[in-house]
């Protein structure tokens, strides 16, 4: 600065800027697998959720569900829970046996899971 003159130089601007810039390419990607990770944590939660209501779903009835939706109707689940990876709630793989009652309910085919982190 000159002639007590206040404010800052375009090359102080700069210099600031770069620093930030630099600082953000140091942030940014732990803040995204951060995220990928919570997803994760959110998809394994739901997912545990699903079995627990189909658990109890078919020790009170003694016959397993043919629909997800009816451990919602029964009042089981309050909604179906949502999929973090695909935002949606009918995307969750309902394997059933031969006579069309769910067995088993596995993640969607988009997981994020992999075997690398468990899944």
């Amino acid at each position: 600065m000159r002639n007590g003159e206040k404010g800052f130089t375009l090359i102080e601007l700069l210099v600031v800027m770069a620093i930030i810039a630099t600082l953000m390419t140091l942030v940014a990607p732990r803040f995204f697998s951060q995220t990928e990770r919570a997803k994760q944590v959110v998809q394994a939660h739901n997912l545990n959720a699903l079995h627990s209501a189909l658990d109890a779903f078919r020790r009170d009835r003694l016959v397993g569900p043919e629909h997800l939706d009816e451990l919602v109707q029964a009042g089981y689940l309050r909604q179906l829970p949502l999929d973090p990876v695909n935002n949606r709630r009918d995307s969750w793989n309902a394997v059933t046996d031969d006579t069309g009652q769910i067995t088993d309910i596995t993640l969607p085919s988009q997981s994020i899971w992999t075997d690398d982190n468990g899944g």
